[in-house]
């Protein structure tokens, strides 16, 4: 038997009943809102009730001009960070990053990059003596100028539903030796060598 509602102002709609055997229960919330259907248009399932592993929101930055340094401290890379707003503080942050550096001096010398949250240096290595902890490391021990991409993914769990932000961060493993992000060493005007871009992605997981 199907139930016809008819408009408050005019029209109706009619709610078919399905050609199945047996009982069939369809349970309505105890709250206000909207139905969606297939025909919906500008409406929306709350973020709150996608299930667990759901895709929430996705922000990139893409650095495509050049940076240099010599120090072997870490420093932020310019251009190379990106902030998202969690939505709920058990959500993940997966985090997809990509660097292309370029090693400056030929013969023996290395440089790479570490991934940060907010202050919090994340996905390191273990502390290992005098050995830099980093998110990816590269040493160019050939007679050549070389560029690597150097790259990784993290799930994070920064606990939080306050704008966090995540960034690149650059060191040369000789002191006064310049590494580059985006670059070749020699930089000669010519075709055979490449300008590249690196970026940051950031994917909220619903938990």
């Amino acid at each position: 038997m199907s139930i016809v509602l008819v408009g408050s102002t005019s029209g109706s709609i009619t709610l078919q009943e399905p050609a199945v055997s047996g009982s069939t229960v369809l349970s309505l919330p105890a709250v206000s809102g909207t139905l969606i259907t297939t025909g919906s248009s500008g409406q929306s399932i709350p973020k709150a009730a996608l299930p667990t592993g759901s895709v929430l929101q996705v922000v990139q930055t893409v650095k495509s001009d050049t940076f240099s340094m010599s120090s072997t401290t870490f420093a932020d890379i310019t251009g190379l960070s990106v902030s998202i707003t969690p939505t709920s503080s058990s959500s993940k942050i997966l985090v997809l990053f990509s660097a292309t550096v370029g090693i400056a001096q030929i013969s023996a010398y290395s440089g790479g990059v570490r991934l940060v949250r907010g202050s919090t240096s994340i996905y390191v290595g273990d502390a290992n003596g005098s050995r830099t902890q980093a998110s990816g490391w590269v040493w160019n021990g050939s007679s050549t100028y070389n560029m690597y991409v150097l790259s990784g993914s993290f799930l994070d769990s920064p606990a939080t539903t306050s704008s966090t932000t995540y960034k690149l961060q650059l060191a040369s493993g000789y002191s006064g030796q310049l590494v580059y992000i985006n670059r070749d060493p020699n930089n000669n005007d010519v075709n055979y060598t490449g300008v590249v871009p690196s970026q940051i992605t950031l994917m909220e997981i619903a938990a």
